[in-house]
């Protein structure tokens, strides 16, 4: 029978570390499991890999298979229980592959070891928790403080977050706060790993529960925090409160905080960056013969200056009038479009007035009669 080719069953190099093992293995693993994959092959090619990682992953069988290939590892030659996936002879230096399995599954494989579900379970991590605030562009410009109210999980005050006294070790996981049930299946023997239900996932039971939390060491409270908006903060940003989450179960550490940041519509200023955009109407007068107009900013009323001549839709600039840059110095700008607006009703005399300047300026007032001729 000819050899089997355990690093090309992986995709790695002949001179592949031991990272880059157990790299290959777990994105292989997660992508054939039988219980993830529903291919007709998929459970072969999960147990040729989980061959290949049992023989690569160990030292001594990797030298030996460099050495005399596959082969030797037949009739009691070292590789025993591929049948079952028996990676006891794993070692454990590369016990960690199977610790990261639970997160690829989700905690529902168990090839952990349970030096690595012991580290794991105790002291279990609060939840991040993720809250909503809306702030105006004016805010935005300055930057301010909101109060944000969130309801959550706070370390309970009458057990200190212990839960309770007197812990003992769980009899149902024996202090590890994992379960690990074996089933057989036609390709071999699986392990499936959950939270303890006796202890919770702890490790420990207690003598005395908490009444107040009901050993859990946390309890739901209304909390108000103060929120800091930097100036020149942009529409969808995410501020991290660190420790400001849910409290973790019996003394955890607590979880985050994430505030995502959003900015009310303005009925003046359209924002395009730290630039500010302002549409202003000015008179056919003011156009014409240039004129000094106030206009209004973030920072307050300003003057601009309107050159005689304007034309609609004309942008200026005013320096610095913008938003502040995030986390730095300086401004964006403030741009200006000037819209003429052309009066509609006149009364005789400005009419005439009209006229008189239309026919100053060479410009035909009467409407052109067969003006369409020209194109019939």
């Amino acid at each position: 029978m000819m050899s089997k080719d355990y690093y090309k069953t992986l995709g790695v190099e002949k001179n592949a570390s031991k990272e880059e093992i157990k790299k290959a293995y777990k994105k292989l693993a997660k992508k054939y499991h039988p219980d993830l994959n529903k291919d007709s092959n998929a459970a072969e090619k999960f147990k040729e890999i989980s061959e290949a990682a049992a023989i690569l992953g160990d030292n001594d069988k990797r030298a030996q298979y460099d050495q005399y290939g596959s082969e030797s590892f037949k009739q009691g030659g070292g590789a025993q229980g591929f049948g079952g996936f028996d990676f006891s002879g794993f070692g454990t230096d590369f016990d960690d592959i199977f610790d990261h399995l639970g997160d690829i599954f989700g905690g529902g494989f168990g090839f952990s070891s349970s030096r690595g579900r012991s580290r794991t379970s105790r002291n279990r991590r609060g939840n991040d928790l993720r809250a909503d605030v809306t702030v105006t562009l004016e805010e935005v410009h300055s930057g301010v403080k909101k109060k944000l109210k969130i309801k959550k999980k706070e370390t309970c005050t009458e057990c200190d977050g212990s839960g309770g006294s007197g812990q003992e070790t769980c009899d149902m996981c024996r202090g590890s706060g994992r379960m690990t049930e074996s089933r057989r299946t036609p390709f071999g023997i699986f392990q499936t790993t959950s939270t303890c239900r006796n202890c919770g996932g702890s490790g420990g039971v207690l003598r005395n529960v908490c009444d107040e939390c009901e050993g859990t060491g946390t309890i739901k409270e209304t909390k108000t925090l103060e929120i800091d908006i930097p100036e020149g903060i942009e529409e969808g940003s995410r501020l991290k409160l660190s420790g400001q989450g849910e409290a973790g179960y019996r003394g955890g550490n607590p979880g985050d905080l994430y505030v995502i940041v959003h900015i009310e519509p303005h009925e003046v200023f359209e924002r395009h960056g730290d630039d500010v955009i302002l549409e202003m109407p000015i008179s056919i007068i003011q156009a014409s013969l240039g004129a000094e107009i106030e206009i209004p900013t973030l920072d307050g009323k300003a003057k601009l200056k309107i050159p005689n001549g304007t034309q609609t839709g004309t942008v200026f600039k005013m320096k610095n009038k913008g938003l502040p840059y995030l986390h730095s110095y300086g401004k964006g700008d403030q741009l200006v479009r000037v819209v003429v607006k052309t009066p509609e009703r006149l009364t005789k005399s400005q009419e005439k007035a009209m006229k008189e300047l239309a026919e100053e300026l060479g410009e035909e007032v009467e409407p052109q009669k067969g003006f369409f001729k020209k194109f019939f």
